[in-house]
């Protein structure tokens, strides 16, 4: 495997000798000529998925007006989590770099089709369905390649800030992706919207380009894909950290994602009287917590109990979506969302960083596959989200399913306290 040596860094401190916040903020991105190429391609990429989970989640609640049939359309664009396994191990065994690069022309193919047969006035309900799961195939499965190459490049003590830069970077897009597909749809209607993620694809796939012949590479024959499958659930889930971490992205996804990705144009809709491009802004205060929080995460570096605000930090999450969930004034839905994307990042950034320190090396795309796996229950959990919401509200469901969040993640602390306590500074 090429790897580029990382930023030296003072004992315990995670930031270049002599640097002041705002470069230590940076560390990776000034360190790692590689690990700039891959953010600038994460940034597109994406912007490029904000965009058109905004635009296609509109069409979808304008077409059928249906918070279950919202519901089972999110439900299909991210099925293909449940591959993550499978390219857990394809991202142990083959060249990462190169694999990002098959999702990102893949992605680039599925947004001309969805966008030309917008643009043809063919956006029928299945056709929508059949565009979202296509995009999903190419976001879900190249995500353990995008996480492991990090480490790849930057090295373990600038773990925390190449991962929290990266959060940074879908935070940016989260800002300006929404609220430039809610403004399109208004202005132009979404064909423009979705071209507009096109483009975003093809910049991501260029910055990749100088990278290719950096990836790793395997030496010899590799072990075949069920053994190295078996293996690698073996060696992540007999870890007590490890198996801790990844109960936090289960209950993360199961209680609360499907909410933010399904049922946010019904809050703008009916709950706050909000169009398209209302929605885009409510998104964008999120994007713009999410840029804050990420961003004093990465000026931490190496920072102690990295356990403890992840799981502290995800419990103050869920209680936020319940708040938000009672409110109907605009300006305080506004407010919360901001607060909601500032909590975001604890659990967003750090759930990676986690899972990478805890498990070996020869295993981490996969433990990347096995969280994969864990965000791939959203799909049946938006089913079964979306049927309470038919029942008793999505304002009721989401108040529930956060403050169910927040007793989950006490109960946990209570559990397993040496994930609270856990630092990650200076292990091996």
């Amino acid at each position: 495997m090429s790897r580029e040596k990382p930023v030296e860094t003072s004992p315990g401190a995670g930031r270049p000798r002599g640097a002041g916040a705002g470069q230590a903020a940076i560390a990776s991105l000034r360190g790692s000529p590689g690990f700039r190429l891959l953010w600038v391609s994460n940034l597109f990429f994406y912007g490029g998925a904000w965009t058109q989970t905004m635009v296609l989640g509109w069409l979808v609640f304008d077409t059928t007006d249906s918070e279950f049939l919202l519901a089972v359309f999110t439900a299909v664009r991210l099925a293909p989590m449940l591959l993550g396994p499978v390219a857990g191990v394809l991202s142990d065994r083959y060249d990462r770099v190169r694999l990002l690069m098959a999702a990102c022309l893949w992605a680039l193919c599925a947004v001309v089709v969805v966008a030309a047969m917008a643009s043809a006035g063919q956006v029928s309900y299945g056709a929508l369905v059949a565009g979202g799961l296509a995009i999903g195939l190419a976001q879900s499965p190249s995500q353990p390649a995008r996480g492991s190459l990090v480490l790849d490049l930057v090295g373990r003590e600038n773990l925390s800030n190449a991962n929290a830069l990266n959060a940074l970077a879908m935070n940016m897009t989260q800002v300006v992706g929404p609220a430039v597909g809610g403004a399109m749809i208004s202005a132009f209607g979404a064909p423009a919207a979705l071209w507009i993620s096109t483009t975003w694809y093809a910049v991501s796939l260029l910055a990749l380009w100088p990278l290719r012949s950096t990836g790793r590479v395997v030496r010899g024959r590799p072990e075949p894909v069920l053994r190295m499958l078996v293996g690698g659930f073996r060696a992540v889930l007999t870890s007590r950290l490890t198996a801790a971490v990844l109960f936090v992205t289960l209950a993360a996804n199961v209680l609360l994602w499907p909410v933010y990705q399904g049922f946010m144009p019904v809050f703008a809709k009916d709950a706050l009287g909000l169009d398209a491009a209302g929605l885009g802004w409510l998104l964008t205060c999120s994007g713009l917590g999410g840029l804050v929080g990420s961003l004093a995460i990465a000026m931490l570096g190496d920072f102690r109990f990295k356990g403890g605000l992840f799981v502290l930090g995800t419990a103050a999450w869920g209680a936020l979506w319940s708040l938000f969930a009672l409110s109907r004034s605009v300006p305080l839905s506004f407010a919360l969302m901001a607060c909601i994307g500032l909590m975001s990042a604890s659990f967003g950034v750090l759930q990676t960083t986690l899972l990478l320190m805890t498990t070996e090396p020869e295993v981490r795309g996969r433990a990347l596959g096995l969280q994969e796996l864990a965000i791939g229950v959203m799909p049946a959990a938006s089913l079964g989200l979306g049927a309470a919401a038919e029942l008793v509200g999505v304002a009721t469901t989401a108040f529930l399913s956060g403050l169910l969040l927040v007793a989950v993640l006490l109960t946990l602390a209570a559990r397993v306290p040496q994930l609270v306590r856990y630092s990650g500074v200076g292990a091996a």
